[in-house]
């Protein structure tokens, strides 16, 4: 039974030391690619492939999503809101309740890089 508790430590360690992190990105991936996977996962079916607001969900929503390509609005929203619509959904803004919270599936540290990852996808900079 020692054997079992020392190899499972071992394990372990290995898991820990390999890079990769709690979030499930691999060590070697940049904040941008990292974000971009999960926009892939968790946005693109409101947000749509194109990152205009126009996902397969859209038909059957009463609002349609943030256009995260335009760069007049997305430029308007400082970084802050962006981030807390993500991580506490719509309602943390006044906005729809249709944008749901992901603050359970995504670390501060992943929200932060996905608010970066939409200044680039807008086009639009950092906020001022």
């Amino acid at each position: 039974m020692k054997t079992l508790g020392v190899g499972l430590a071992a394990l372990a360690f290995l898991v820990l030391a390999s890079g990769i992190p709690s979030g499930g990105a691999w060590a070697d991936e940049s904040g941008a690619a990292a974000a971009k996977k999960d926009y892939e996962v968790y946005c693109v079916q409101c947000h749509g492939l194109r990152r205009n607001g126009t996902g397969v969900n859209v038909p059957h929503m009463s609002v349609k999503p943030r256009d995260h390509t335009d760069a007049k609005a997305m430029g308007d929203l400082p970084d802050d809101q962006i981030f807390r619509a993500i991580k506490e959904g719509g309602l943390a803004n006044n906005k729809s309740v249709l944008m749901p919270s992901f603050g359970a599936v995504l670390s501060d540290d992943k929200i932060t890089d996905m608010v970066a990852y939409l200044r680039q996808v807008c086009k639009c900079g950092p906020s001022r």
